[in-house]
């Protein structure tokens, strides 16, 4: 008799197989785009090389299948990376752990742990019901919008390493600290009172996954991230080409200059109340850079814009009342000022 049997799951092979040739493709598309914008924009659309109207279609053409390309890549590792750190396993790794050392590991923990704005108040709650101490939840709820995977890779793609880099560590810097700090003052009667009556429960134990489960995760967040943030991509970019193409550098370089000293506190004003992703903002620095700005006063523009954003402080309010609610900003944007203050130091 045939026996009929339910079809197979992906076997590792096949798995490692498929990821490999869609690594192979993906460089392989990589390094044919510049020639092929510059193909498309000079002589397939007749622009002249130097003129205003050609660099711009150019660096349109250029960077938007360049940093969807990226995101793709980097977000296909990094939510390998995440499989590994649920948020149950995230408060266990947390639980018990002192201020300093604690601030350290929540900070880097929330480089790789899934976090957006909407989930600030059940990961703050689950945090304080899990024994974790204040200082140590903010250093965690500050890194994971400040450093998240779209900056990283659209710095990487625009900048290099020396900059993304830096933007890593200055943001580690800024959770670390502000945490610390938040956690020496000693606030948590600033937390709304049912917070503290949430009973606390045991971590549930994370599951077990394959690495065709793995990669078959990973490829979702792809999907759904770039599905998110492409249409900011292509809007931001066209942003930037234009002022790449038009806008006159010294008209830049006097207003976010390193000369302007008060450049670095008026642009981390400036970007809190414009609501954004990384994706809608990096393009948009990239080009002013270009145009004369200083490096440091555009990445404090950058993380107030991400990590001081107007939708997460009301979401916050919820589970902070208002005098920690103002301690908490207040101490990220003096971070962010004083690393675009050495930003533009240092380079």
């Amino acid at each position: 008799m045939t026996e009929f049997r339910s079809a197979d799951p992906p076997r590792p092979w096949r798995t490692a197989l498929t990821v490999g040739l869609s690594a192979i493709l993906w460089i392989a598309a990589y390094n044919i785009i510049l020639p092929l914008a510059n193909w498309i924009a000079y002589s397939a659309l007749g622009l002249e090389r130097g003129s205003r109207l050609g660099e711009a279609v150019a660096f349109f053409l250029y960077d938007v299948p360049k940093i969807l390309l990226l995101l793709s890549g980097m977000i296909f590792i990094i939510g390998i990376i995440r499989t590994f750190f649920s948020p149950e396993r995230t408060r266990a790794l947390l639980g018990g752990k002192r201020e300093g050392i604690g601030n350290v590991l929540a900070a880097a923990l929330g480089i790789v742990t899934p976090f957006c704005s909407c989930s600030a108040v059940p990961l703050f709650i689950g945090f304080v019901e899990s024994g974790i101490p204040l200082g140590v939840t903010f250093s965690f709820l500050i890194a994971a919008p400040v450093i998240n995977e779209v900056a990283i890779v659209m710095l990487l793609g625009l900048f290099g390493w020396k900059i993304a880099g830096l933007y890593i560590a200055s943001g580690l810097m800024i959770a670390i600290i502000a945490g610390y700090i938040i956690g020496r003052l000693k606030l948590e009667r600033y937390v709304e009172d049912f917070v503290w009556k949430v009973q606390r429960v045991q971590p549930a134990e994370s599951e077990k996954l394959t690495w065709p489960t793995r990669v078959e995760r990973a490829w979702g967040s792809v999907k759904e991230i770039v599905k998110k943030v492409w249409l900011y991509v292509i809007v931001a970019i066209a942003i930037g080409a234009a002022i790449h193409g038009y806008v006159p550098e010294q008209a830049l370089a006097s207003i976010m200059g390193e000369q302007a000293w008060w450049s670095v506190p008026v642009a981390v004003l400036i970007g809190i109340p414009l609501y954004s992703n990384a994706a809608g903002v990096i393009p948009i620095v990239s080009a002013l850079i270009e145009k004369g700005a200083s490096l440091g006063t555009a990445l404090a523009f950058m993380m107030s814009v991400v990590g001081l954003s107007l939708p997460e402080a009301i979401i916050l309010r919820r589970v902070l009342k208002p005098q920690l609610l103002v301690i908490f900003f207040g101490t990220v944007a003096v971070a962010i000022i004083i690393t675009g203050y050495l930003f533009n130091w240092i380079l």
